[in-house]
């Protein structure tokens, strides 16, 4: 997968020349780190396909911001159970959708009864079947450049620090470095600026665990 930030980019920061595989390490590392903590991938993935548990009235995609247009149609099927037929959705008729979130609404008291806004007759209306198959794209084309940011911040503590150490002394010079990319505390930084970062979008939540 292509990491958030560039190993050129990289050595920009530092202001200096880098080392190639390492520089590509680091920002490969530091991405995968920033795709553990926000469970999400970011790049642009076109037309994935997932199942996901229904049986609520909010469908929530799991991989966000979601791409609805044109050239990026949104496909959602409620999965047949047991031998029944799978039945396609209509966004608008059936669901209404926010950013990454689909909701199942409750049909007009005129409506014949039929899947307008519900299940069919016989299973209570407002709620999305037990499966749900969806198809859509999503993440960006362009990585923001917050998350670039982040990305590069982590990196560039990677590369000139592999080892993580907190402080290194060299005849009269010494140096200590920032506990907050250092081990354990990594994560929590991350999650701090992801919360910032997501939550100004609309785009995703960052959990605490």
């Amino acid at each position: 997968m292509t990491p958030l930030a560039t190993d050129s980019q990289l050595a920009s920061r530092v202001q200096g020349d880098v080392d190639t595989a390492s520089a590509v390490l680091a920002v490969t590392n530091a991405s995968g780190m920033i795709r553990a903590v926000a469970r999400q991938v970011f790049s642009f993935v076109s037309q994935e396909t997932v199942v996901l548990a229904g049986g609520g009235q909010v469908l929530t995609l799991p991989e966000r911001p979601a791409v609805v247009d044109g050239s990026n149609p949104l496909t959602v099927v409620e999965v047949g159970m047991f031998g029944t037929t799978d039945v396609t959705l209509v966004e608008g008729r059936d669901f209404e959708r926010l950013g990454g979130e689909l909701t199942r609404g409750y049909p007009n008291w005129w409506a014949d009864g039929g899947r307008l806004m519900g299940w069919p007759r016989g299973y209570q209306r407002g709620l999305w079947a037990p499966k749900v198959r969806v198809t859509y794209s999503h993440g960006y084309t362009t990585i923001p450049d917050d998350l670039q940011a982040l990305c590069l911040d982590i990196a560039q503590a990677l590369y000139t620090n592999p080892a993580g150490l907190r402080s290194m002394s060299i005849d009269d010079y010494s140096e200590t470095r920032a506990t907050e990319l250092l081990g354990a505390a990594t994560v929590e930084s991350i999650k701090t600026r992801l919360a910032v970062t997501g939550r100004r979008r609309g785009a995703f939540t960052i959990g605490t665990n």
